[in-house]
């Protein structure tokens, strides 16, 4: 991105998604791709999630203009089961598989009362809340994993084997927006690790280990060969290996640590797999789920957690609805001249 002068603006949601849109599109996307990868981005950074707005689009051109990915796929679509699907991405972007799926998956939900889909040779690059919170607002219970590029090493390890393999599930909650949560399996995401770099600011000891295989705080150094670690040691670790299981195995998708992008410098979308798993959870007469749901998560602000997952998401949402988005202008114009 551009560097920053401080002068800071103010542009609707409509209108940044109309801009990004345009950028896609000037870099080798279908304009139906297009429209569905730029409300994704335009709604992390006007939700705040900022390591997967912005600051993402100069790694989209850069995969785009590297061969790396396909802007223009179109999804293949396979009904395997009553209640599952694959989607072959096509070396394509995920949301847009997801997205060409998403009627299909719905169907099979309100049918079976669940369903399961697998995407495979896919490239997800952004936040996967964005993926989870329609389903949760229809009602559904939906869980969703993404595996990625290899850059965080197993407790103990010398080498990265994993990606930061996010797990995000959602929910629905009465009388509330539905509780999402989305996080990194790894102590820290790549996008925050390198927003840390490009600021200059040291991570915690412990986020990941320099090339030599020491632990260090300076994010730079991490990045420069070194490695992530999982968040909880073992725990985490664990959890990484099952998303690898469940987005790349189950999927038909690469692992993370076979993503070899050597071959076209400037790449940067790593190319695996997407799980989403969807519950219909009023199924069998359990019509007072999202009840229930506001009863725990009363309990749990009660009992002094004043912030639960999502509830910050909403409030800058809210602001940025109200107020219209912060971008500093020098971005702005960056990203105009990136549309043309």
């Amino acid at each position: 991105m551009a560097d920053h002068s401080g002068a800071v603006m103010r542009i609707s949601f409509q209108a940044l998604e109309q801009l990004l849109a345009a950028i896609f599109v000037r870099h080798g996307v279908s304009e139906a791709n297009a429209t569905i990868l730029a409300g994704n981005c335009a709604g992390c950074e006007r939700d705040g999630s900022l390591s997967h707005g912005l600051f993402r689009i100069p790694g989209y051109i850069s995969s785009l203009k590297s061969g790396w990915v396909d802007g223009k796929a179109v999804p293949d679509i396979e009904d395997v089961g009553a209640a599952f699907m694959r989607v072959d991405a096509r070396n394509g972007f995920a949301q847009p598989a997801l997205a060409a799926a998403m009627p299909h998956l719905v169907d099979k939900v309100v049918a079976s009362g669940v369903a399961v889909v697998a995407i495979r040779d896919s490239h997800h690059f952004s936040a996967l809340w964005p993926d989870l919170e329609p389903l949760a607002r229809s009602g559904f219970v939906a869980l969703s994993m993404v595996s990625g590029l290899a850059c965080v090493a197993p407790p103990g390890g010398r080498s990265a084997v994993f990606g930061t393999n996010p797990i995000a599930f959602a929910t629905p909650v009465a009388g509330a927006h539905p509780m999402i949560y989305d996080f990194a399996t790894s102590a820290m995401s790549n996008g925050d690790l390198w927003l840390a770099a490009r600021a200059g600011h040291d991570v915690p000891l412990g986020t990941g280990v320099n090339a030599s295989g020491e632990l260090t705080g300076d994010p730079k150094a991490i990045l420069a060969g070194g490695a992530l670690l999982p968040f909880g040691g073992h725990k985490g670790a664990a959890l990484s290996l099952m998303v690898e299981v469940l987005a790349s195995a189950l999927t038909g998708g690469q692992f993370s640590s076979e993503v070899d992008f050597s071959n076209h410098p400037g790449a940067e979308t790593p190319k695996t797999g997407q799980i989403v798993i969807v519950i219909d959870p009023i199924r069998g007469g359990n019509k007072l789920f999202a009840e229930r749901v506001a009863k725990l998560m009363g309990s749990v602000r009660d009992a002094g957690q004043p912030r639960l997952p999502s509830d910050r998401r909403y409030r800058t949402r809210e602001a940025s609805e109200r107020d219209g988005i912060s971008l500093e202008t020098d971005t702005c114009e960056y990203l105009v001249s990136l549309s043309h």
